[in-house]
């Protein structure tokens, strides 16, 4: 089987347990490190013909990573597309073991069944803290409710305050997020690259956390060490910016 994976999490998931079956993936599949399989671009924009010159079996796309519209000119070049949706860590662990029986393990990988262990052990705070979870800046985007994202922090005993939201993804105003009063503001990475001097200046009053968006966005090998990881990043001194 060849496969093309447009999907950062899918393409290290496939690379650690099924490697020889990559046949290309888009620029922003960073991991595992040293991935030497063609790139076709990104995950909104792939170019297509470079993805059929590849001749694959199947794509592997993501509802929300992915364009719907890429997904259909796909099919009807007559690739099969292999589509994953988790909202939760339980759907993120179920998808991820019914799409690698799907393309050929006989049984579970070890960083599946490590990750299943990992967080069945966490025992989330009560009552948990408040949090947002701003995602991009320039405008804001923070995480909103029924997102993988929420689930996991939720999972470690964090509320997210934009989590009863009917948009996936909001984007209130920066004012909006200073009165929403959080215990705790948590900044990943990725996609939008916060730092300790991109981010934490906007919440002068309200102690940050940066944290591996890797291990909170991605579902893949990285969530067999996202409950220590995250835990650790998310209770060590918060970081707050000078006024």
């Amino acid at each position: 089987m060849r496969v093309v994976s447009l999907v950062p999490s899918l393409t290290e998931a496939v690379a650690a347990t099924l490697p020889g079956l990559l046949v290309g993936a888009t620029d922003y599949c960073t991991h595992p490190a040293g991935l030497d399989v063609p790139r076709v671009g990104g995950s909104k924009y792939p170019d297509l013909d470079r993805i059929f010159a590849l001749h694959p079996d199947v794509v592997l796309m993501n509802v929300e990573e992915n364009q719907r519209s890429d997904a259909e000119a796909i099919e009807a070049a007559g690739v099969r597309v292999r589509l994953t949706y988790p909202r939760t860590v339980d759907q993120a662990l179920d998808e991820l073991a019914d799409l690698l029986r799907d393309l050929g393990t006989s049984q579970e990988p070890e960083w599946l069944a490590q990750a299943r262990a990992a967080w069945a052990a966490v025992t989330p705070a009560i009552p948990p803290r408040t949090v947002i979870v701003p995602v991009w800046r320039r405008p804001w985007i923070v995480a909103g409710g029924d997102t993988f994202t929420s689930d996991v922090l939720l999972r470690l005993g964090l509320r997210n305050l934009y989590d009863d939201t009917s948009d996936r993804y909001p984007r209130p105003t920066l004012d909006d997020l200073r009165a929403a009063a959080p215990d705790l503001v948590v900044l990943p990475d990725e996609p939008y690259p916060f730092s300790p001097t991109d981010g934490p200046e906007a919440f002068p009053d309200t102690p940050c956390a940066l944290v591996s968006g890797r291990h909170l966005t991605w579902y893949g090998p990285s969530l067999a060490e996202a409950p220590r990881l995250l835990t650790a990043q998310l209770t060590r001194p918060a970081r707050k910016a000078p006024h």
